[in-house]
């Protein structure tokens, strides 16, 4: 799925407003699905009404798709203009004083964001996508994601992660963490659940790096999520490095975008991962799995 990107700065304000001090539902799993093997799927409810929702850490606000948000009487009130990873810019409706639920985290008073998202729930799923769920429940909770035993607990704050120990620093307004390529960095990369493709490379970077012009094999590939499908120029980095385990010849997309970050990770790497997340600490802990 990779970045959603809302061009207006009242709407990460409003967000954090409805953060739960003490998530309920702390110590209890809570189940996770994947959709043609690397879309992370969830249980959540909008406004009280159940709905399965696809699972964006990247996304700087819950996106609600319109039919669906015209059964729920959710009337937008503010127009801005949004940025995914497809090839252009979408407009967005922003609602406030909507309640979401999620692995028993009730969050009141948010704001979410009302966009078309027939054409990239075909395109990532097959079929219709009523809700992808934002930064606003990594912003609530501590969370432990396992994906591949599909399971999200939420732990008590006083909990001690396992795994290693990466600071997050914001980025555009979503979180980064570092990374190494090919020996160099570390780089900041994208911590993006939503991204269920391969890793992104901006195209600074790989300018930076010369990936592009090295003599590696370069091919084209048709992706992006948010925005329209685009295609970029797909390579192999040699190694990435994260947390100190090592994965070589790694498929990686160029996103020729102006507002890339310099890499974007996805559920292809992290799901070698158990993960704990702690947005409000600005940290993320990765255990890499046996």
């Amino acid at each position: 799925m990779s970045a959603v990107t809302l061009r207006a700065c009242v709407l990460i304000a409003c967000s954090l407003l409805g953060t739960a001090p003490a998530p309920a539902g702390a110590g209890q799993a809570y189940p996770l699905w994947l959709a043609r093997g690397s879309r992370l799927l969830v249980q959540a409810r909008v406004q009280g009404q159940a709905v399965e929702a696809l699972l964006d850490s990247a996304a700087e606000a819950t996106l609600v798709d319109r039919s669906f948000a015209r059964r729920l009487k959710l009337l937008g009130e503010t127009t801005v203009s949004a940025e995914g990873s497809g090839r252009s810019s979408f407009d967005a409706q922003l609602v406030p004083g909507v309640r979401l639920q999620v692995f028993g985290v009730a969050l009141s008073n948010q704001t979410v964001a009302i966009a078309d998202l027939a054409d990239v729930g075909q395109r990532l799923l097959g079929r219709r996508l009523d809700v992808i769920l934002g930064r606003e429940i990594f912003d609530a909770a501590r969370l432990r994601i396992d994906i591949e035993a599909r399971t999200v607990t939420v732990l008590p704050a006083s909990a001690q992660p396992h795994g290693v120990r990466l600071e997050l620093v914001a980025e555009h307004a979503v979180e980064t963490l570092p990374v190494l390529i090919e020996g160099t960095g570390p780089v900041r990369a994208t911590f993006d659940l939503g991204n269920g493709s391969d890793v992104l490379v901006g195209s600074q970077l790989a300018q930076r790096l010369h990936l592009l012009t090295d003599g590696r094999s370069v091919l084209a590939r048709r992706g992006g999520g948010l925005g329209g499908e685009t295609e970029r120029p797909v390579i192999r980095l040699r190694s990435l490095q994260l947390a100190g385990r090592r994965f070589r010849d790694v498929p990686a997309a160029v996103d020729a975008r102006d507002s890339a970050s310099d890499l974007n990770i996805g559920v292809s790497i992290l799901r070698h991962f158990v993960i704990t997340t702690d947005f409000a600490q600005r940290a993320l802990w990765l255990q890499p799995r046996r």
